[in-house]
C-alpha cells in the first residue's frame, strides 16, 4: 500500500511544481527570482547534495556558476569551465543531457573542481538549457540517488530546463528592449530621457550621503559646417567617434549622454568641482589631439565648448544643474570656444 501511495503522489507533486514554476514565469520578467524558483523545485524533487545552474559566457567561450546551492556552493562561485571541460562543459558543447552514475569511470569528469572545493563528487546528472540552436546554460545535480531515476524523472527535469531557458530568453529580450529605450542609436551613449532618471537618483543619493557630483555640458564647435560640407552620414559617423572619445576619458561609475544634436552631457558621481575640471580638460585635450573620420579620408579635427557645474554648490535640483552647466557652456560659446566655463569661476584662462 505504501508503494502504491508513493507512486500516486509523484505525479501530483510534479503537477504542483509545474504550476508554481509557470506562475513564477508569468508573474515576473526578472530572471533571478524565476531561476531561484526553478532551482528550489529541482532540489525539493531530487534532493541532490549540490546543484547548480551554469550559464554560458559566449564571449569567453566558458561556463560560470550563476546559481550554486549546497555545501560546495561558496567554493565554486568564482570557478569557470572551458566549453567542453568536465561533464557540464561537455553537455554545453554538445547540447545533450548526460547521466554519470560513477564519475571516477568517466574521463570527461573535471577533477580540478573537486580538488578546489574539497568535495567528493560521485554521480552527476546534467542537462542543457536549449534555446533554438544554441545552449544557454546547464543544470547540474550532484550525488542524487540514481537507482529510481526513470524516464519519467528525466522528462520532468527536461521540462524544468525548458522553463529555465524560456525565462532566460524572456529576461534577455526585456533587457534588450530596456537598453534600446535609454540608448542613443547614433553614438551608443545614453539618451536625454535616461539622463533625467539618472539625475533624479544622483541628487537623492548625494543629498542623503552628503556627496558632491559634477556635470559637464559639451557642445561641439562648428559642427553644422561639417554637416553642410560632408553630409549627414559623415556627421553621424563623427558624432559616434566623438562619443567614443568622451567615454574613453571616464571611469566605470561615470555616465555619458548624447543630449541632442551635437550636445553631450557627462555626469561624474562623487566628484568635486576641481576633480570635474580635470576630467573636462582631459576631454578637451583628447578632442584637440584627435582626427576623426580617417577611414573616410577626411581627418577632421573638432573642438568643443564646455560648461561645468557641481552639486550642491551651484544647483540643488536636476533641472538647475543642467541649466547651470548649459549657461557656462554658452559663456564659452560666445567668447573663446574650444574651452571650459566653470560655474562661479568663469571661463578657464
Amino acid at each position: 500500500m505504501s508503494d502504491a501511495a508513493g507512486t500516486e503522489r509523484q505525479p501530483t507533486s510534479e503537477l504542483s511544481i509545474f504550476h508554481e514554476v509557470a506562475k513564477a514565469l508569468t508573474s515576473s520578467l526578472e530572471l533571478d527570482p524565476i531561476l531561484q524558483t526553478i532551482m528550489q523545485k529541482v532540489a525539493e524533487f531530487f534532493r541532490p547534495d549540490n546543484w547548480s545552474l551554469l550559464m554560458v559566457d559566449e564571449q569567453r567561450n566558458e561556463l560560470y556558476f550563476a546559481i550554486a546551492i549546497g555545501e560546495a556552493s561558496e567554493a565554486v562561485k568564482n570557478l569557470r569551465l572551458k566549453m567542453g571541460e568536465g561533464i557540464a562543459g561537455w553537455v554545453a558543447q554538445h547540447g545533450e543531457p548526460l547521466i554519470v552514475p560513477d564519475v571516477s569511470k568517466d574521463e570527461r569528469f573535471a577533477k580540478r573542481i573537486d580538488a578546489t572545493t574539497k568535495w567528493e563528487t560521485r554521480s552527476i546528472v546534467c542537462l542543457p538549457l536549449r534555446s533554438r540552436h544554441r545552449v544557454l546554460g546547464v543544470i547540474q545535480l550532484v550525488n542524487i540517488t540514481l537507482h529510481n531515476y526513470t524516464e519519467s524523472e528525466m522528462f520532468f527535469l527536461n521540462a524544468l530546463c525548458d522553463y529555465a531557458a524560456i525565462a532566460i530568453e524572456n529576461a534577455r529580450a526585456v533587457e534588450k528592449i530596456q537598453e534600446l529605450t535609454i540608448t542613443d542609436d547614433c553614438t551608443g551613449l545614453y539618451n536625454a530621457r535616461h539622463l533625467y532618471k539618472v539625475l533624479d537618483t544622483e541628487v537623492y543619493r548625494s543629498a542623503r550621503y552628503a556627496y558632491e557630483f559634477t556635470m559637464i555640458f559639451i557642445d561641439l564647435d562648428h559642427f553644422k559646417a561639417v554637416n553642410d560640407k560632408h553630409g549627414h552620414l559623415i556627421g553621424s559617423k563623427l558624432l559616434a567617434e566623438i562619443g567614443y572619445v568622451i567615454k574613453s576619458q571616464l571611469r566605470l561609475i561615470d555616465y555619458a549622454f548624447r543630449y541632442g544634436g551635437d550636445e553631450f552631457v557627462v555626469l561624474l558621481p562623487q566628484t568635486s568641482k576641481d576633480q570635474g575640471l580635470v576630467v573636462a580638460r582631459r576631454i578637451r585635450d583628447s578632442l584637440r589631439a584627435s582626427e576623426f573620420c580617417k577611414v573616410e579620408g577626411l581627418n577632421l579635427n573638432v573642438r568643443a565648448s564646455m560648461g561645468l557645474a557641481t552639486y550642491p554648490q551651484d544647483a540643488r535640483t536636476p533641472r538647475e544643474i543642467i541649466d547651470r552647466a548649459d549657461a557656462m557652456m554658452y559663456e564659452v560659446k560666445e567668447s573663446t570656444r574650444d574651452n571650459i566655463g566653470v560655474a562661479q569661476q568663469g571661463v578657464v584662462p
